[in-house]
């Protein structure tokens, strides 16, 4: 069985394929279909987006496929950035210039409490799809530490740690992270339908 997950990102898709190890199961990138049209993000919350991935490249393709959305929520901002995590200071995605808005929308504020949140679709190739969700609550430090990963990584302490996502190594940093729970759900909840060539998946 080929499932095509919604990304080029090499990272990314050797995660997924570590996390899942199913029998019989080739997973694809969006890399190996050019003709592709990338998906506009424009739904309102990480479902819809990470819905809207799935089943449009799913119906393209006519293979299931994987897709998620992720992002960082903070509570004293209303859960900004959400969403708009990768854009938050404007286009193109510039992850120093997020922080720093970041920063500066914090500023003098003793709530820092945020969380890292990703939802992963999974759709048929008629475009019926499923969601799981996982999260990493945290909070947001008052200066950039650590050289590792990257986006917010600089600024995000998880519960019950001290260290930054960014001083942490991967290791550690992907068995905490929002996107590996979401896809250990993933795996919980779809492996054995994945397995078995998808059929039961329900309408």
């Amino acid at each position: 069985m080929k499932i095509l997950i919604a990304s080029r990102n090499a990272h990314k898709i050797q995660e997924i394929r570590e996390i899942f190890d199913l029998p019989g199961v080739e997973w694809v990138s969006t890399a190996a279909f050019p003709d592709l049209h990338d998906v506009e993000e424009d739904g309102e919350t990480f479902e819809a987006n990470a819905i809207k991935k799935a089943t449009e490249l799913a119906r393209a393709t006519g293979l299931w496929a994987l897709a998620d959305d992720s992002g960082l929520e903070v509570e004293a901002l209303g859960n900004a950035p959400g969403v708009y995590s990768a854009r938050y200071a404007g286009e193109p995605c510039n992850h120093a210039n997020n922080n720093a808005k970041l920063l500066r929308e914090l500023a003098g504020n003793k709530n820092r409490a945020a969380r890292f949140r990703c939802v992963a679709a999974l759709s048929d190739p008629v475009g019926r799809a499923e969601t799981v969700s996982g999260s990493c609550p945290g909070r947001i430090v008052g200066e950039l530490r650590g050289a590792k990963g990257f986006g917010y990584d600089p600024l995000f302490v998880p519960d019950g740690f001290e260290k930054t996502f960014a001083e942490m190594g991967n290791e550690q940093k992907n068995r905490l992270s929002h996107r590996g729970r979401a896809l250990a759900l993933a795996k919980e909840k779809w492996g054995a339908l994945i397995a078995s060539d998808a059929a039961g998946f329900p309408r």
